[in-house]
């Protein structure tokens, strides 16, 4: 009785939609920067662009998993677009890790396309970008790198420190051994892992088959 019941539940309830067809709804999530596992090294980058790209700049900065400040970096880079502005972060995050002989890191960015860039998720139908061909050369070597998305809460002072450089004229990497003052209080934030409210997305898919639920 109680299958007869759930199957004329599912049939009245999907008669009344399309054959295909996608709720959207959204959620309340709370995201703040979370501490690398012992033993590994954490880094955010991050890349802005303003005035169509004419004034770009990318920073980041390395966490232990004390949640310790490592190292930080920032540098304008010119004319580009906001992509190009978060693979030179990157890029440069992930060289100065190797320099530093760090052999296992975690790399936070907030930009999907990115880490589908870089990880091969997605293709380029012509020629390869030459940092991200670069990019590729460093995961070649012999150390362990992860990639993982966050969302622009979790990872609050690699935005400062992008915004910070777009204010500046040096177009030279300049290394931070401390955080600068202006970054205490987020620093402080992330230290005691505070969370900040975000609303997502929730798809629900409909189709003539069961119903799915995907976050987006």
């Amino acid at each position: 009785m109680d299958m007869e019941k759930k199957g004329i539940f599912e049939n009245d309830f999907c008669s009344t939609l399309p054959p295909h067809r996608n709720l959207q709804q959204k959620e309340m999530i709370y995201v703040g920067w979370d501490k690398p596992p012992e033993g590994w090294i954490k880094l955010n980058s991050d890349g802005a662009c303003k005035g169509g790209g004419e004034n770009s700049g990318c920073g980041g900065l390395f966490r232990s998993s004390d949640g310790i400040w490592l190292k930080g970096y920032i540098r304008k880079v010119g004319v580009c677009d906001a992509l190009h502005a978060e693979l030179w972060g990157m890029y440069l995050g992930l060289d100065m890790a190797w320099r530093e002989h760090i052999t296992q890191l975690i790399v936070e960015s907030d930009s999907k396309t990115l880490i589908d860039m870089v990880t091969g998720s997605c293709m380029f139908s012509g020629a390869i970008p030459t940092l991200e061909r670069r990019i590729h050369n460093l995961l070649t070597l012999d150390w362990h790198v992860q990639f993982h998305y966050t969302w622009r809460e979790g990872k609050r002072c690699a935005d400062w420190l992008t915004t910070f450089i777009l204010s500046l004229d040096s177009f030279v990497v300049t290394r931070l051994e401390y955080p600068p003052s202006e970054l205490h209080s987020f620093f402080f934030d992330d230290i005691s892992r505070t969370c900040f409210p975000r609303h997502v997305q929730l798809v629900i898919e409909f189709s003539a088959g069961p119903l799915a639920f995907v976050q987006k």
